[in-house]
């Protein structure tokens, strides 16, 4: 998440048979004469987590971060096009150019569904440069891979068209995000009926956060967390701070989940999440120890459940 705008399970989650209707509102079962709607997988975390591995292993091999312009970054772009690639997808990699060093986007998306109404979901993939950036924005980027490995190994085939993508430069203010969104044309950006962003997913004291930009999407994110008896705030401390801004800028409807930055905990949260209050929710965010054990386990796995949750619900 960028730092230099101010503030605006273990247990298996359990997934309802919801899909987003015409009107935007969330039904739990189909109509009469119309057929069921699929229900989202379970994603596993262990599979989320392996590709942390595999980042904080990039990040260590390449000065100890995957900042943008820096040969971590690209390698982190090559091994998520790599598994993208072999699941099936159709993969553009977007070059543009910030602080005089080249970056790129990574937009994969899934072949078949109505490209007239696409359901975008989206992270950014640099660090900082201080450290490996496990989950700012590890942790969304995983979560968001696995979910598109998991539409590939479901065979997937929702009526919407389905896109992912992960952003180069957002540490320097959603750099990457902005030059594909002021890339596309208005009947493109029309198209998009809605944008996911996934950045910080996993903290280590971990809140659950919503974006309370679109009610529809809003919804569906809400029903998932009251589905697991888990209680949710409105997300306000990432707001113009994160790759939705860009999308929300030109109208179109973004929502997305957060676990937390630099704000501390309340005893209030305390007492409803657990961890500890008085404390940061990611003590090591844009630090050094942003590393692969500054993750909680229970988090990261209700927030990646939850992406493929809101993939799946709102794509029917």
């Amino acid at each position: 998440m960028k730092l230099s705008v101010p503030g605006r399970v273990t247990a298996t989650a359990v997934v309802a048979t919801v899909s987003l209707l015409a009107g935007g509102s969330i039904a739990g079962a189909a109509p009469a004469g119309q057929p069921a709607v699929a229900a989202a997988p379970d994603i596993p975390v262990a599979n989320v987590k392996a590709h942390l591995t595999q980042l904080q292993s990039i990040a260590t091999a390449n000065g100890g971060n995957r900042a943008h312009g820096r040969t971590g970054y690209k390698a982190s772009l090559d091994y998520v096009k790599a598994k993208l690639d072999a699941a099936g997808f159709t993969t553009t990699i977007q070059q543009f150019t910030s602080s005089g060093r080249t970056g790129y986007n990574l937009i994969a998306d899934w072949p078949g569904g109505d490209t007239n109404q696409v359901v975008m979901s989206g992270s950014h993939l640099d660090s900082v440069t201080a450290g490996a950036g496990i989950n700012d924005n590890g942790s969304g980027s995983a979560a968001v891979l696995e979910t598109a490995l998991a539409v590939s190994r479901a065979g997937y085939q929702p009526t919407k068209h389905l896109r992912f993508a992960w952003w180069g430069a957002e540490e320097l203010g959603m750099v990457g995000s902005r030059y594909y969104v002021n890339s596309l044309s208005t009947a493109n950006r029309s198209r998009i009926s809605g944008y996911l962003n996934f950045d910080m997913i996993g903290s280590p004291n971990p809140g659950y956060f919503v974006y309370d930009d679109d009610p529809a999407i809003e919804k569906t994110f809400k029903e998932y967390y009251a589905g697991l008896g888990v209680p949710t705030e409105i997300e306000t401390e990432g707001d113009g701070r994160s790759d939705h801004a860009p999308f929300k800028n030109v109208g179109v409807p973004v929502g997305g989940l957060f676990s937390g930055a630099d704000y501390v905990k309340t005893a209030a949260q305390a007492a409803k999440w657990g961890g500890t209050a008085g404390l940061a929710f990611d003590r090591c965010y844009h630090s050094a120890c942003d590393t692969t054990a500054n993750i909680d386990d229970t988090a990261l796995n209700r927030n990646s459940d939850a992406v493929a949750y809101a993939v799946w619900g709102l794509s029917q």
